[in-house]
């Protein structure tokens, strides 16, 4: 990631070139917080540049008292809340492609490697795909984004204790979940 204070100065100096690095820098956190909520594919782009547009248009009163992810990631969470609440929109209910599961299919991995961990992926996702919507996100920006536990509370709006308690619970009930549809040696074979 490049100094979000130096991108700032420019955007805000008048540099609109520079908002580019914002939306390279984040484009992911962005994606993955309202692709958790949303299950149309149009709608989700249509709702990434949406908070892109808030982003550049509230930036000047970013004080840098958060991160500049927690505060983007808020913008997304919040706008694609706003948005089902409008729309009363079914919630998206997978992990869907490109998901982090598959970045531990690599080059060096036999195809019967890949399948496999194709597989376990294929098999996460769908679970995953029933969590309920808080910790589906939760369990999302903890393990695949890796924010911290307060930084997830200020996205979410819960308090740091509550984010702490539905990913232990998104976990336990993803476990209890696949050990029961699954056999430990399907699992992890």
């Amino acid at each position: 990631m490049t100094n979000d204070h130096e991108i700032i100065k420019k955007i805000n100096a008048g540099d609109t070139t520079a908002f580019e690095l914002i939306i390279e820098d984040y484009k992911r956190l962005v994606y993955n917080i309202v692709f958790r909520m949303v299950q149309n594919t149009k709608d989700v782009e249509d709702l990434c540049q949406d908070v892109f547009v808030k982003v550049y248009r509230n930036l000047s009163s970013f004080q840098f008292q958060s991160k500049l992810s927690t505060w983007i990631g808020t913008i997304a969470y919040n706008t694609t809340i706003n948005y089902l609440k409008k729309k009363r929109v079914k919630l998206k209910d997978e992990l869907g492609k490109n998901s982090a599961f598959e970045d531990y299919i690599s080059d060096e991995n036999t195809p019967q490697d890949d399948t496999e961990m194709g597989d376990l992926a294929h098999r996460l996702k769908t679970e995953i795909e029933s969590l309920p919507i808080k910790f589906r996100t939760i369990l999302s920006l903890f393990h695949l984004e890796e924010m911290s536990y307060s930084e997830i509370a200020k996205i979410t709006n819960l308090p740091e204790g509550t984010v702490k308690s539905y990913l232990f619970r998104a976990r336990k009930l993803l476990k209890e979940q696949l050990l029961k549809k699954y056999q430990k040696e399907e699992l992890f074979q």
